[in-house]
């Protein structure tokens, strides 16, 4: 059996070290890990401390200190592939790309490839396959007929089961189309047959017109994209509820609202946003890429209040790393390179919401967590300006300056999007704290991971709050297993099963409420789940979709209990 040296004062559970032995320590030859947790940190922070050269930076070793030290304390985590890859021969620090699919041979299968390498260096993908011409559609070249989006699908979902990303997870990709593609009935129903397409999240590129469409009962019309003429109709509330339908069996397709989106693109004159990466929460034009990074918002507590100036700091430090992340990181193609170092985009994020309500004493699904996302995230927002725009000053605006909405607000800053809410998979595992800004998955529950090995997850907050009350017991752990929730065990006291809530004890409207709240100060997407219980209808699913439009959101994902054996979910 291999043990993992930990060092002293490096606080990561059992868990935590076997999720780093099969995902983030460098391995030999023959795929022994060579190296430990602490080492693994070290390697980051001395990779990425390096791009301070760039700048002519006297203290590169003071920068290192920095960014270990974040790391170590599970204050900070960038995304997986940086953790993975920094200093290392792959040397591919980003997790979200989008890449353009164009109408032709060559195009899908140009974009194939470099989805291939992207993904082998573990990198996910998003597309839009709008602009392919529609099944049954002439192809000029060979006088036949097109096959359409759906089956160049296919051809991806395959391709990308057989790679393994850096020889440690499966690939993940966003296919997205048009509500005005004529294959868009297809699309939708793309999922519901089980182990289709078991590498996509699947969204529909949604606009304004059509959700007022639906709300009011109306025709709306569908475009070819090859010739941009109308290439017939049909009724959008009839299409919605086909959206809607297929959600409920399968948990796909999620929403995205592309007007919205664009309406919020940091750089308009580049260009239109078309697509997504994986997971929803990183709008990017055709062959960008971006690094994500989370604070974990959970140890940004002293004597139950937020730290805000500790947060302060964590938030300048992590901006100063992620730009880094864009200098030192190696790109598949060059063009990804050149895009995503015009506009430096970062998306800086949190992990541990739910517990940091918790340590504050805030009901999740109540109006003061609600209040509490905003102040907590436009802080956040705020502070990431300031520390970009002081970057701009000693390393410039990033090259696309001109082009972008800052200019117009006469802020010189380094980076044209600083801020993205990530599901945060496996990292909020490793640094011991709630998902995203998720509120508690369960209290206690048994979980299947890397090699399908079994683990029994306990919230490290509610063992500890029951171990100083009082009512702690291996039969209560076992009974809050089987049940999920812990609201109706009365042994545990009342204020404590107000606190510990459950992603299904929040009704569908709150979860909708707080994507909505943290997206306004988030320059990229939320992540965000709204979790189902499998009684859920296609009623509850449709309403959270049209809340989701009106709160003005830029996507929605939802998952009913059941719908589906796996779920297609970002480790970043």
């Amino acid at each position: 059996m291999f043990f993992i040296m930990v060092k002293k004062g490096l606080k990561l559970s059992g868990l935590a070290k076997e999720i780093l032995k099969a995902r983030y320590l460098k391995k030999n030859k023959e795929s022994r890990v060579i190296e430990t947790p602490d080492r693994m940190f070290r390697r980051v922070a001395k990779a990425v401390a390096a791009a301070d050269r760039n700048y002519s930076s006297k203290d590169i070793k003071r920068t290192e200190k920095t960014f270990l030290a974040m790391m170590e304390n599970l204050d900070f985590l960038p995304n997986s592939p940086t953790l993975m890859n920094a200093g290392t021969r792959i040397g591919q620090l980003a997790a979200c790309f989008v890449l353009p699919v164009e109408d032709s041979l060559e195009s899908i299968y140009d974009t194939l490839k470099t989805t291939a390498l992207i993904h082998q260096s573990g990198g996910g993908t998003g597309f839009s396959f709008s602009k392919l011409r529609p099944r049954g559609d002439l192809v000029r070249s060979t006088m036949s007929e097109a096959s359409g989006p759906v089956s160049f699908m296919k051809e991806y979902d395959v391709a990308t089961q057989v790679i393994k990303q850096g020889g440690r997870r499966r690939g993940a990709m966003m296919g997205a189309l048009r509500i005005d593609h004529p294959d868009i009935l297809e699309f939708i129903r793309a999922k519901d047959k089980e182990d289709a397409f078991t590498n996509f999240n699947l969204s529909v590129i949604v606009t304004d017109r059509f959700m007022d469409s639906a709300k009011k009962n109306k025709s709306y019309n569908l475009i070819n994209p090859r010739t941009k003429k109308k290439a017939g109709t049909m009724n959008a509330r009839k299409v919605f509820d086909a959206i809607v339908d297929s959600a409920w069996k399968t948990g796909d397709p999620g929403l995205i609202f592309i007007d919205e989106i664009n309406r919020k693109n940091p750089t308009p004159k580049l260009g239109k946003i078309e697509s997504t990466n994986p997971c929803g929460e990183q709008p990017l034009l055709p062959y960008e890429s971006c690094n994500l990074g989370s604070i974990n918002i959970s140890n940004m507590i002293k004597n139950s209040k937020t730290d805000w100036d500790k947060l302060k700091t964590t938030v300048h430090d992590a901006v100063h790393f992620l730009d880094n992340v864009i200098d030192v990181s190696k790109y598949p193609v060059k063009k990804i390179e050149k895009v995503t170092k015009g506009n430096r985009k970062i998306g800086l994020g949190v992990m541990g919401f739910a517990e940091y309500l918790i340590r504050l004493r805030i009901q999740y699904n109540s109006e003061k967590a609600l209040q509490a996302a905003e102040k907590l995230m436009k802080f956040i927002h705020a502070e990431a300006i300031k520390a970009s725009r002081q970057l701009a000053k000693k390393r410039g605006v990033f090259p696309n300056y001109k082009k972008s909405i800052w200019r117009k607000k006469n802020t010189r800053i380094r980076n044209a999007a600083l801020t993205t809410i990530a599901p945060t998979g496996t990292i909020a595992l490793v640094a011991g704290t709630s998902h995203g800004i998720e509120p508690l998955f369960a209290v206690a529950y048994k979980r299947k991971i890397l090699n399908h090995k079994k683990f029994l997850i306990v919230n490290s907050l509610f063992e500890k709050t029951a171990k100083e009350k009082g009512f702690y017991s291996r039969k209560l752990i076992k009974k809050i297993t089987n049940l999920g929730s812990i609201q109706k065990i009365k042994e545990i006291p009342k204020e404590i099963r107000r606190l510990f809530v459950t992603t299904f004890d929040i009704q569908p409207e709150q979860h909708v409420k707080m994507q909505a709240a943290f997206q306004k100060y988030v320059d990229n997407a939320v992540s965000k789940t709204v979790n189902l219980p499998n009684s859920a209808t296609r009623k509850d699913i449709k309403k959270i979709y049209m809340l989701a439009h009106r709160l003005k959101c830029k996507g929605i994902t939802i998952y009913r209990t059941g719908s589906k054996r796996e779920q297609v979910v970002g480790m970043m």
